[in-house]
């Protein structure tokens, strides 16, 4: 399986949208305290999402699939940090003006052009992460530019925006999410597909992530900032990496994704290579096989041992599980024995691609939530006479499925238009990281028809005073300030520390009020305190004064 690849001749190329948190007291479009997180909830509201039409009248796809996912979305509510806002009971409040000068800060830091009026929209979201359904986001900057290793990277446009809610869990029909981190304002940093390899992401995102700390106005710690990166190969299309919770997360995955779209453009010529060509040319027949494997070894395949799970893991049949009888589905795919042992990411095949789509859409959960003949985990016989019930032939393939009967008349279907994808090489999805470097799907990627505008909140001026009066208390530049300290005779790694964790002003005012020199005070900050960090002492609470004393 392949495991390594020359970049520049795939064709790689690789943008960013970077998501950071602001330090407001409250939140974007309420005044709800922001950075309130808890653990109690003190209410609980259900709720099924549906899509709406575009300002166009088309439906996103992204809101079709979440559709087709049936889920019932439970949010924790704690009232100390969620108000009516949140649950679409009461229209937004103006937009908090804090947020939106830190995010014209965050421009001009990035040499952006301000527009003149903010103009707020929605972007549908039908996954269950925001109650109201869609996120109201506003762009502040545009065509900026950064300094990145002697070339020029390209910001697209920087945007403010409310964060959405944390997920609890997220089992079969049943996602849960807790509120607390809901409303929260953020930035949105997107940069053009200039990156050329994965360790030049990483690289972008950890100076992104500078340029936004140098200000002092945003939040840190886990979860304060994440990334989305989008990622495509020559013949290959954009797939968005969602949620990237660390910088050193991205070169593992970066690469993995690059592999993974190279070996399905693979895949699609092979598949053209014997006619299949079109979606009338994948045949996908299915019959139901629960009484031929009703006494099988193997537990998935029984009605006794499904109940058992059920049970054990607490899941409702109805509510976390799809309605109707147990039911074992076998899935004939004609001619296509040999497709689903296909390489994709490295280590995993193309069955690893169509277990996503049955686990998200399907809701069929329960590991390994499909079996194949290529590594079936039953008997000879068993495998033989499912076989024979399919009335599957040499060149065809087999799966199994099985659950909630309704469920599995749907994975036939996502099975089906999985191979129809695969006829155009690389379908456009948002993808879940994990920290082994692989990735899995979580929903189609959303298109423009998922954004509209929103008719409760006014537009806002940007008025040139305000803008010139922001960028007359702009810090130095990250760059700027890593040349200075660098030509002083501070290591790298001293300096991004001290930028990452705000120690840079600190170390001017040293150099600027005492006989200590730069170099001395960046040693001061950089690692004596990170050393008193370890041994838990509390530093963040001693003021500029006394650290200067």
């Amino acid at each position: 399986m392949q495991q390594t690849i020359d970049y520049a001749e795939v064709g790689f190329k690789a943008g960013l949208e970077v998501h950071q948190q602001l330090l407001t007291a409250t939140k974007l479009f309420c005044r709800c305290p922001a950075g309130l997180y808890t653990r109690e909830h003190d209410g609980t509201v259900l709720r099924h999402m549906r899509p709406t039409l575009s300002e166009l009248g088309e439906y996103d796809g992204t809101a079709l699939m979440e559709f087709k996912t049936k889920k019932n979305i439970v949010y924790l509510l704690h009232e100390s940090n969620t108000c009516t806002y949140e649950m679409d009971d009461t229209p937004p409040f103006l937009i908090n003006p804090e947020g939106v000068d830190v995010a014209i800060e965050q421009c001009l830091m990035l040499g952006c052009d301000i527009v003149d009026e903010l103009h707020i929209a929605r972007k549908q979201y039908l996954d269950g992460s925001i109650p109201t359904g869609f996120q109201r986001t506003a762009i502040v900057g545009v065509n900026g530019l950064l300094p990145f290793r002697g070339r020029q990277l390209s910001i697209t446009q920087v945007s403010v925006e409310e964060d959405s809610c944390r997920e609890v869990s997220d089992t079969g029909h049943l996602i849960v999410w807790r509120t607390d981190r809901l409303g929260i304002p953020l930035i949105e940093t997107v940069t053009g597909p200039e990156l050329r390899t994965p360790d030049e992401v990483e690289e972008a995102i950890l100076l992104i992530g500078r340029v936004c700390r140098s200000t002092g106005h945003v939040r840190v710690g886990m979860g304060a900032s994440r990334q989305d990166v989008n990622v495509s190969v020559r013949g290959g299309t954009r797939i968005e990496i969602k949620g990237v919770p660390k910088a050193g997360w991205a070169p593992a995955l970066v690469h993995g994704e690059a592999i993974r779209q190279v070996n399905l453009l693979k895949l699609r010529d092979e598949l053209h290579n014997k006619a299949f060509t079109s979606p009338e040319t994948i045949v996908v027949d299915h019959r139901d096989v629960t009484s031929i494997l009703a006494s099988s070894a193997i537990d998935h395949f029984r009605a006794d041992a499904w109940q058992r799970w059920l049970e054990a893991t607490g899941r409702r049949p109805g509510f976390e599980c799809g309605t109707g009888p147990f039911s074992v589905r076998g899935i004939r795919l004609a001619g296509l024995k040999g497709t689903l042992e296909h390489p994709t990411q490295p280590d995993l095949t193309f069955v690893h691609e169509l277990q996503g789509r049955v686990r998200v859409i399907a809701g069929l959960d329960q590991p390994p939530i499909l079996v194949h003949d290529a590594s079936w985990p039953g008997t000879a016989a068993e495998l033989k006479a499912v076989r024979s019930h399919l009335n599957c032939e040499a060149g065809d393939a087999l799966i199994v499925v099985w659950g909630a009967e309704g469920d599995t008349l749907t994975a036939v279907e996502e099975i089906r238009l999985r191979f129809v994808d695969a006829l155009h090489g690389v379908p456009s999805e948002t993808r879940q990281p994990f920290v082994d470097g692989h990735t899995n799907f979580e929903r189609i990627l959303p298109g423009p028809d998922r954004m509209y505008p929103d008719t409760d909140s006014p537009p806002l001026a940007l008025d040139r005073e305000r803008v010139q009066a922001l960028e007359g208390k702009l810090p130095e530049a990250p760059w700027i300030r890593e040349e200075r300290y660098a030509k002083a005779g501070l290591p790298l790694d001293t300096i991004h520390f001290l930028i990452r964790r705000g120690g840079a002003r600190l170390v001017d005012m040293m150099a600027d009020r005492t006989d200590a020199d730069i170099r001395k005070a960046g040693f001061f900050f950089g690692e004596r305190v990170k050393g008193l960090r370890r041994k838990a002492v509390a530093v963040d609470a001693i003021t500029d004064e006394q650290w200067i004393s």
